[in-house]
């Protein structure tokens, strides 16, 4: 990675603390484990359970989700070059809205190799909605970014109205489909790990791999071109990379909002603007936050659970405020 030691120890500390934040959340829950055993991993038949097929997948897998939303968050903003733009900002979760929603209505919950087919309808609608969107800006054979922002928006509207018109349709599924679309990991098994984890790491250094040209592109197109980055090549490979990445994310967690808005800018008040050091500190503060998130939501009210999407937004929205005022002053 050629850095210096200053954000090797950072690194260090970060996933230090990610680790501590895992344990730390795998002890933790409406059945608590004493310290003693959880040390001596001296647990029982119910307590392996609990530990190794409820909560370590859930806790790994929000792991993996809140890294993927947040390099995706760091990557869009990039690319755009607006720090508002999210991992949603082309309609990917909308589809995959759509494809849930679709999948609940009609009553297609099973299984199969651990993977729901809700989860499948959900990435095969966001894939679909991610294809289309490039379909609408492509112009001459490429695909200029402020176009696209504007077909991903006007879709997601379109597909937005559509999950609507269902839920009024079809009002016995109407909570499930309200519990996916306010984000949810409970349902997280080993298999969904794999999948995801196989994924997102692929992805991870795909984006990594261009995170010079990423930083060259923030002085604009035509100075990054002078500089010898193949601009359209460069933007195409990290919007398919990046759009895949959340599209397999949504599939599994339904709609977690603003951690790819706030955590790359919270990180980028810290470490600066460096794609060298903000997208691999974004990835492990995005899976910290969701961990955290994702074990207020299943303790705060236990046993009733809130979806973690709820806890994400009673975070993000303040945060949200503060930037749409900072930009206010700005302009």
């Amino acid at each position: 990675m050629n850095l210096n030691t200053k954000d090797c120890l950072l690194f260090a500390g970060l996933s230090i603390l990610l680790l501590l934040t895992i344990i730390l959340a795998t002890k933790i829950g409406t059945t608590d484990i004493n310290w003693a055993k959880f040390w001596q991993l001296n647990f029982t038949a119910v307590e392996k359970t609990i530990i190794f097929q409820l909560r370590l997948p859930r806790i790994i897998l929000a792991v993996l989700v809140g890294s993927a939303l947040a390099t995706s968050g760091v990557t869009f903003q990039g690319l755009f070059k607006n720090s508002m733009a999210d991992p949603y900002v082309i309609g990917i979760s909308s589809g995959a809205s759509l494809g849930a929603t679709i999948a609940i209505n009609y009553g297609f919950n099973n299984y199969y190799f651990g993977i729901s087919l809700v989860s499948l309808f959900a990435f095969m609608g966001a894939l679909l909605t991610v294809l289309v969107v490039y379909k609408l800006a492509e112009v001459g054979g490429q695909i200029p970014v402020g176009t696209l922002l504007l077909a991903g928006i006007a879709l997601s509207f379109f597909l937005s109205a559509l999950v609507s018109l269902l839920m009024i349709l079809n009002q016995q599924g109407l909570e499930k489909v309200v519990y996916w679309l306010m984000g949810s990991l409970a349902a997280s098994n080993w298999q969904e790990v794999k999948m995801v984890g196989v994924i997102a790491i692929i992805a991870w250094w795909i984006i990594y791999y261009f995170a010079t040209d990423l930083n060259i592109m923030m002085l604009g197109d035509e100075a990054a071109h002078y500089l010898g980055v193949t601009v359209t090549k460069v933007k195409i490979i990290l919007l398919v990379t990046v759009s895949l990445l959340t599209g397999i994310v949504v599939s599994v967690s339904g709609i977690i909002g603003f951690v790819g808005l706030i955590v790359p800018h919270i990180v980028r008040l810290l470490v600066g603007p460096n794609h060298r050091v903000l997208l691999p500190t974004s990835a492990l503060v995005g899976g910290i936050f969701l961990v955290i998130a994702d074990t207020l939501a299943r303790t705060l009210l236990a046993p009733t659970e809130i979806p973690v999407g709820i806890i994400t937004a009673l975070c993000g929205s303040p945060f949200f405020i503060y930037l749409l005022q900072q930009k206010k002053v700005r302009f």
